[in-house]
């Protein structure tokens, strides 16, 4: 090594001690002081991915958010930055930089180095977020919603930076306790540094999960339980029980009224009858028949699903020409615009049938009980045909199965394949499927050469379709064999879009063209993705008829396409959406 490079590295050396000396030095006169001011210490490294993953995070995901919901991103994607940035910088500080004969800079760059790293962040940052705010306003337009303002958005820096401190001390708190814990255990039993090191972060790893497993996660899962069982116990103004023998929760029901829940009084409450349906066809119709089970109806599975069948005797469903299998969302939540799209489609001539599993939001049985919406889809699906099996074959209703959100992965639930699925039922309609749906997976994966994960083709479309709007679902205009299967997927609903893969890998539909509601700005990055999609699933349905989660009439067109009703015009098809319409003001908005 050159005779100046020594020279430098020896003062750079001294100088080093003197600091440490005087920090030392400092710490005995004021401990607290300086324990405190250690621990707030900021790793530049880390403050530089902070602020890149910040400006990452501020990119345009699948649905416009506010300042709130950005703050919340931003901040806990800056504090993995700052954490990705230390296990960078350490190696290069320890190893590679010693090794460099520039390296270590004279004092005056280093101290320009540490102005300039935070000033740089900061400005950065706050560039990223005006020119995310004019992103924003560009997808709310997307979307048919007001976009945020540019002053209001800058207040997301401010939460970002809460949450991000929050966040790091969390951490160097989980950081103290495994040192306390090696100290502890060296001087209780001499062992070696490294090894007490190892323990301690065994002891509290292991401490920490059981502590979320033990006590938050199954704590607040019982907690979340309990507080969503009381609201089932309300009902919706405007529910009241019906007085019609075809609805369960009539008196004539086996299913009290009170035992059904918030979501299945408001299923059977809601149906039309026949003389709305009479008045929007023009021809006579029968009362149609809607079936609801809750989980207060019948203490066990077994028994509420007996009761299912018993309803479906007792009303006489299985002497109409449709029958319909709903698998539910977590609260047993359907689709009341679906419903009665079925009901004027077939003119009163059908019977539905659903069921409640859970007490829990869909999106929190999505994250804790998929299993259990699984197995409540195939217990529905498995019973209600093996009944239906026994009828003589051309006396039999034809049987669809209708599923949306987590009601897909419920019914999916049921079947090994889509041959089975077709070799079952006479047509399935899916909105909405989440990700993590096995068999919608498989087919997505396997789609043909060419087309896009947003909007895939499978087989040439001949059994089953994928629609991401109301007009393609129509789309192509090609053979489509019968029993027809039909999925219609947003590309903006992050319910379909979401998954843990997304914290390291990046998806197809984020290579390819976007789908026609998302921006093309957005990008994928490692971490950042995961966790602004993740956002998108708080708002997933907040969003106008056509985007996100909200499906609205394009149902009625997924319907007709699935039965294919006879001598059915499209001149039909308005006169059923212009009626959806009008009984959608009557109720008002959804709770």
């Amino acid at each position: 090594m050159p005779a100046t490079q020594v020279d430098r590295l020896a003062a750079f050396e001294a100088r080093q001690g003197r600091i440490i000396a005087a920090v030392t030095d400092f710490g005995e006169r004021h401990p607290l002081t300086a324990r405190v001011w250690g621990w707030l210490g900021l790793d530049f490294t880390g403050v530089a991915f902070a602020a890149l993953f910040f400006c990452w995070s501020l990119t345009p995901s699948l649905l416009p958010r506010d300042w709130l919901f950005q703050g919340l991103i931003g901040g806990i994607n800056a504090a993995i930055g700052y954490g990705v940035g230390c296990v960078v910088g350490w190696p290069v500080a320890r190893f590679l930089l010693p090794a460099w004969r520039w390296w270590p800079p004279p004092l005056p760059v280093l101290r320009a180095i540490k102005v300039a790293v935070p000033v740089a962040a900061v400005l950065a940052s706050l560039v990223a977020l005006v020119l995310s705010a004019g992103e924003q306003r560009q997808l709310a337009a997307l979307m048919g919603v007001e976009g945020t303002t540019t002053s209001g958005y800058l207040r997301t820096i401010v939460l970002s930076v809460a949450v991000a401190a929050a966040l790091i001390a969390l951490w160097r708190g989980l950081r103290d306790i495994v040192r306390w814990v090696s100290m502890l255990l060296m001087r209780r039993t001499r062992m070696p540094l490294g090894l007490a090191r190892t323990l301690g972060v065994l002891v509290v790893v292991l401490a920490t999960f059981m502590l979320i497993d033990g006590v938050l996660v199954r704590g607040s899962y019982a907690i979340v339980n309990q507080a969503f069982g009381l609201e089932d116990d309300t009902t919706r103004p405007g529910a009241i029980q019906p007085v019609d023998p075809a609805k369960s929760g009539s008196p004539e029901s086996l299913a009290a009224w009170e035992t059904l829940g918030f979501e299945g009084r408001n299923f059977v409450s809601r149906g039309l009858d026949a003389e709305e349906l009479t008045a929007v066809n023009g021809s006579p119709a029968p009362e149609p028949i809607r079936v609801y089970v809750g989980l207060d109806t019948a203490p066990a599975p077994e028994e509420r699903i007996d009761l299912v069948l018993a309803e479906l005797e007792r009303t006489g469903a299985f002497d109409r020409s449709t029958l319909v299998l709903i698998p539910t969302t977590g609260t047993g939540w359907v689709n009341p615009t679906a419903a009665r799209a079925m009901e004027l489609v077939h003119n009163g001539d059908l019977a539905m049938v659903a069921w409640q599993y859970s007490y829990l939001p869909s999106w929190i049985s999505f994250l804790a009980d998929r299993e259990k919406a699984a197995a409540a889809g195939k217990m529905l699906i498995e019973r209600v045909h093996e009944r239906w099996s026994q009828l003589p074959e051309d006396d039999r209703p034809d049987l669809f199965l209708y599923g949306e959100s987590l009601g897909t992965q419920s019914g999916e639930g049921a079947f090994d394949s889509l041959a089975e699925i077709r070799a079952q039922m006479d047509g399935v309609l899916w909105v909405g499927p989440p990700n993590s749906n096995r068999l919608w997976r498989q087919l997505v994966e396997r789609r043909d050469p060419g087309t896009t994960e947003v909007q895939p083709v499978y087989a040439d479309g001949l059994v089953v379709r994928f629609a991401d709007s109301r007009e393609a679902i129509h789309e192509p205009d090609t053979p489509w064999l019968s029993p027809r299967v039909l999925y219609i997927q947003h590309a903006s609903d992050p319910v379909v879009w979401w998954s843990p893969d997304l914290l390291f890998s990046r998806p197809d539909w984020l290579s390819e063209p976007p789908g026609r509601d998302r921006l093309p700005q957005m990008r994928w990055f490692p971490f950042v993705t995961f966790w602004q999609v993740s956002a998108d699933l708080t708002n997933a349905a907040g969003v106008p008829d056509g985007h996100g989660h909200n499906y609205g009439s394009a149902v009625l067109e997924g319907w007709i396409e699935i039965t294919q009703p006879e001598g059915w015009t499209e001149n039909d098809t308005e006169r059923v959406r212009i009626a959806l319409e009008a009984f959608a003001e009557d109720d008002g908005p959804e709770k």
